[in-house]
């Protein structure tokens, strides 16, 4: 399947048998069976059909019909709804207070499920399958900024999104290897690197100059939010 899947609304409703079922539910519950086996599979047809006949149900290409490049965005996408969940019920003010919490709370809805991480992760490094990758992560900090309270509608809207998409990756790569007690290190570690993302506006001048090169780093993220709100809708969806 290509790299290039379009991720599936999760809200979405269809029919199986003689009757409805929201699928995203029996997505999550394929999943779970199939992370049982993606630490020895990796994100594979094998580790799906695994999961497949612990369930003994439904065929897994009729719930992940993009294979595991959809099994691994469903995962992806599930950790930010859960992290989106954790911060609308926290009571928290500040915008880099806020941003903190929902990085650290994908790290929780994350942390049972390590090392289907980081072969997620190498799966995601793999030249055909890093537009999956970039969309995926673009998704997640988008995500964070919007949940956070962020409405910004100039060129800080891409310029926040690439900052903290590094955040984001640093800090999932520091945390896969982390075995302080209550990820103390990885917070640490996470705070450092928030301090540098809310200095945006010292940064601005030069990651402006290189978001308008032919191939600087923010046109990957125009061209993702683009593709996730529509060219006309971006300024929608900030508002």
């Amino acid at each position: 399947p290509s790299s290039s899947l379009k991720l599936k609304s999760d809200r979405s409703v269809m029919r199986m048998g003689n009757r409805d079922m929201n699928p995203q539910a029996e997505r999550d519950r394929l999943l779970d069976a199939t992370l049982a086996h993606v630490p020895f599979d990796g994100w594979s047809e094998r580790a799906l059909r695994a999961g497949e006949l612990d369930l003994g149900e439904k065929p897994a290409e009729l719930l992940f019909p993009g294979g595991p490049h959809e099994a691994l965005a469903h995962f992806s996408r599930r950790a930010d709804r859960q992290m989106i969940a954790a911060l609308e019920k926290a009571d928290i003010q500040g915008l880099r207070r806020r941003v903190a919490f929902a990085v650290d709370a994908r790290l929780d809805a994350l942390d049972p499920h390590r090392e289907a991480v980081r072969r997620g992760l190498s799966f995601l490094a793999m030249p055909h399958n890093a537009p999956l990758g970039a969309r995926l992560l673009y998704r997640t900090v988008d995500d964070i900024w919007y949940a956070a309270g962020d409405r910004s509608a100039d060129f800080s809207f891409y310029t926040r999104r690439g900052l903290l998409a590094a955040v984001v990756a640093s800090t999932t790569l520091f945390w896969l290897d982390d075995r302080s007690e209550d990820r103390a290190e990885t917070r640490a570690f996470l705070d450092r690197r928030l301090q540098d993302v809310m200095r945006i506006q010292k940064a601005r001048g030069g990651l402006e100059r290189a978001g308008r090169a032919a191939f600087g780093p923010l046109r990957i993220l125009r061209e993702v939010a683009r593709d996730r709100y529509g060219s006309g809708s971006l300024r929608q969806r900030q508002t």
